[in-house]
């Protein structure tokens, strides 16, 4: 290889003009993909159209409808929702909620449809009907209807009567992808006028589109208040390292490139942006400098007036072009691997982030030294004393207790995952900044969660729901997920009979219950449909042929953990009590979100593996030695598990943003130990140096870009924690502690463990 490296160093150099040119050109043409970018808000954009689980959901949705709601809450300040104001306020808000994009239902305290008795006829009208005109003892009466109706508290009011909701389903046509932004922005304005109105109240708008929204708004923020953060960051540090007007801005114009490469080709290829792959950009910008940082410190270190401007260019590729490479197809494959993952963003991710960083390989084994060769160069002054090479020294001389240190340092980070436990949030993936965090909170903690589970309850029969048998199972279920610790409401057609067979014998409380009759039941059930307003049916809650009913379970103050062994204790129950028709899994958006996590980790430890493989295999062939091969694994593979021990100890949960950590940073951390063997191994070969000696030459030749590059990571995905969305954070924070935790192997535990297996060679 060192004849091609000599070329392309001639060549970059002679032809310096035309590269350069030619570069910004097909980077030109890229970037007109640019153009083509969408975002995607939606919370389902995490699961592949594979997933068992959402599979389930869009089968429960198709036989009724999709929950994709918006929901009100309403605080008065006085902690009084039965005042003539605070109705009126509902009353206005459920009205002009009907007027909302795409609205298809509405319900609230007032629209509720509540029934009565008239000698044999079954009333059935709303629950507050000519405000203006209540007394006291109305307000009183209709407080007393409401706290005593299960479909109503802690679903629609609260057990204090203290705040109320209200909750509009909307049907989406899937024309536009700013359906769900139009949708926000509506119930958003809306909010603002009824608080303008009614200033004694203080409304929280949260729901599943109010979801998909922040999601939407989560990646415009990220790239919007990040990416400009962390341009100033590389700005700075790459002034310091390299003290060269002209390095600093060259470097800055491959980052740049790099970036726009990366989303110009996401553009053609029709990838959409989402909250995680939002943040490519960054990280493209932090892999980006690495590779210029080596070739530029190689550049200034032989340029001290001994030899001519192209001379140390092409020098500087010929020592840099292997390591570089291997270094970017490394980091490339580690991305790539992310197409194994379950969650289709983080697919997206990686191939944004590999197209980005083999883009800025070519800018700069191309475009840098060709643009380099034309910007001047100022000589600096070189260094009698290498603070690196006073630092091999130390390791070299210190190297018994060093290796020892490292090893407990590594055992002693490693044992911490036996304290990780697999859990996820959804809610949490937004912190505080976010009003929709805000409202979800103070919804779970006034009224209701959003964490629901569903079942499709099937009876086995046409017209079966009318079945006293499948009434009563259906009952018998509903009561028992109604003992278990966060459930917070449970809503059954069971509770309506309950109600209409009440009304129809007079509104005799005794009469509170199931009818124990198949006929009686479906003429109560036609009887109750036949009164309901047009967008008030059952449609909701019984299928076409009333073979099937559905039951919603809403929990507060769960983790996925506890959701999904509740949902299985659900499904032990069914097995135990019901009949076979009835049995099924739970479903619903919170369940699968429960399981996605342990999708992903599972389907991303086969990528794991074959980027280990990969990788194993490319550092082998280059450094053309199996022992070196192998031997790199370990300060390439131990970062990782370094790093799971350490959050195990420090945060203990394990979310969808880390399940693809191995794989994202086997291939980053790579490029340190890269450059320290490669330097490592042309000790040993053109200068026949001993194992000490080839440690003291790599510390002295690559040890200032290598800790360069390392600072230049970690403060890239160190922005990235400053994410308000949680899954960007956490892969910030964890990729960040890795890249550390490898600088300190590569500087501490390969040296030793090469001196350890060579030094008597």
């Amino acid at each position: 290889m060192s004849r091609l490296e000599r070329l392309l160093g001639q060549f970059v150099t002679r032809y310096r003009w035309l590269v350069v040119l030619a570069s910004l050109l097909i980077a030109g043409v890229i970037a007109t993909g640019m153009g083509r970018l969408t975002f995607v808000n939606d919370s389902r954009m995490y699961f592949s159209k594979e997933n068992p689980q959402l599979i389930a959901l869009e089968a429960l949705e198709n036989t009724y409808t999709k929950d994709d709601n918006i929901i009100f809450i309403l605080a008065p300040d006085n902690g009084k929702v039965f005042t003539k104001p605070t109705l009126a306020a509902i009353s206005e808000l459920t009205e002009k909620s009907w007027l909302l994009p795409y609205s298809s239902r509405v319900d609230s305290l007032t629209n509720f449809q509540h029934t009565t008795a008239l000698d044999d006829d079954l009333i059935v009208e709303d629950m507050v009907i000519d405000l203006e005109n209540y007394t006291d003892d109305d307000l009183e009466r209709v407080k007393k209807i409401a706290l005593a109706e299960p479909l109503l508290v802690k679903r629609l009011i609260s057990s204090s009567a203290h705040v109320t909701g209200v909750v509009i389903n909307t049907i989406k046509p899937g024309r536009s992808q700013h359906e769900t932004q139009e949708i926000a922005l509506a119930a958003t304005k809306l909010k603002k006028e009824i608080e303008a109105k009614y200033p004694h109240l203080k409304l929280y708008l949260t729901g599943g589109v109010m979801i998909d929204d922040a999601f939407g708004v989560a990646s415009k923020d990220d790239m919007s208040l990040l990416i400009p953060l962390m341009f100033g960051i590389l700005l700075i540090v790459m002034a310091i390292a390299l003290r060269s007007f002209s390095g600093t801005m060259a470097t800055l114009t491959v980052i740049i490139l790099s970036m726009i490469t990366g989303l110009g080709m996401a553009g053609w290829l029709g990838i959409a942006l989402t909250p995680a792959s939002a943040n490519a950009p960054i990280i493209i910008m932090t892999l980006a400098v690495a590779d210029s940082i080596h070739i530029l410190v190689s550049i200034f270190h032989h340029y001290h007036g001994k030899a001519t401007r192209h001379e140390c260019i092409a020098e500087s590729l010929r020592i840099n072009l292997q390591p570089v490479f291997v270094t970017s197809v490394t980091t490339a494959i580690g991305f790539l691997t992310m197409n194994f993952s379950d969650a289709p963003p983080f697919r997206d991710l990686g191939n944004i982030v590999a197209m980005g960083v083999l883009g800025a390989l070519f800018y700069s084994i191309f475009f840098l030294p060709a643009l380099m060769a034309i910007l001047p160069i100022k000589a600096q002054q070189e260094k009698p004393h290498n603070r690196y090479e006073k630092f091999g020294k130390f390791v070299v001389r210190k190297r018994g207790p060093i290796f020892i240190t490292m090893l407990f340092m590594i055992v002693m980070c490693v044992s911490g995952i036996s304290k990780i436990v697999l859990d996820d949030d959804f809610i949490d993936y937004f912190d505080h900044r976010y009003d929709f965090r805000v409202a979800s909170d103070f919804a779970a903690d006034n009224l209701t969660g959003l964490y629901v589970i569903e079942y499709n309850l099937q009876s086995g029969e046409s017209g079966g729901i009318n079945n006293p048998e499948y009434q009563q199972t259906l009952e018998d279920f509903a009561n028992w997920f109604r003992l278990q610790d966060h459930v917070n409401h449970v809503y059954s057609i069971t509770d309506i009979m309950k109600q209409l067979n009440k009304s129809m014998h007079g509104d005799d409380q005794q009469w509170y219950r199931l009818p124990g009759n198949r006929e009686l039941a479906a003429q109560y059930f036609l009887l109750y449909e036949m009164s309901l307003p047009f967008g008030l049916d059952l449609n909701d809650r019984i299928n076409v042929d009333k073979s099937s009913s559905r039951l919603t379970i809403n929990l507060v103050n769960i983790t996925t953990k506890e959701l999904r062994d509740l949902e299985e204790l659900g499904r032990q129950w069914l097995r135990a009590n019901a009949p076979e028709s009835m049995f099924t899994y739970g479903s619903g958006l919170s369940i699968v979100f429960s399981y996605i996590s342990e999708r992903n980790i599972n389907s991303m430890l086969f990528a794991s593996v074959l980027a280990l493989v990969l990788i194993s295999m490319i550092m082998i062939i280059v450094l053309r030695s199996f022992k070196l091969g192998l031997l790199s694994l370990l300060p390439n593979l131990m970062p990782a598990f370094m790093a799971f021990g350490l959050w195990g100890f420090v945060v203990g949960q394990v979310g969808l943003a880390v399940s693809v950590m191995i794989a994202m940073t086997l291939g980053i951390v790579v490029d340190d130990s890269v450059h320290f063997l490669s330097k490592y191994q042309r000790a040993r070969n053109e200068h026949d140096f001993g194992a000490e000696d080839a440690v003291m030459y790599a510390f002295q030749t690559v040890g200032s870009p290598i800790m360069t590059t390392s600072i230049i990571l970690v403060c890239g995905f160190t922005v990235l924690a400053f994410s308000g969305f949680q899954i960007n954070s956490h892969m910030g924070s964890m990729t960040a502690i890795t890249i550390v935790l490898a600088l300190i192997l590569d500087f501490f535990f390969l040296p030793t463990l090469l001196i350890k297996l060579e030094g008597q060679k």
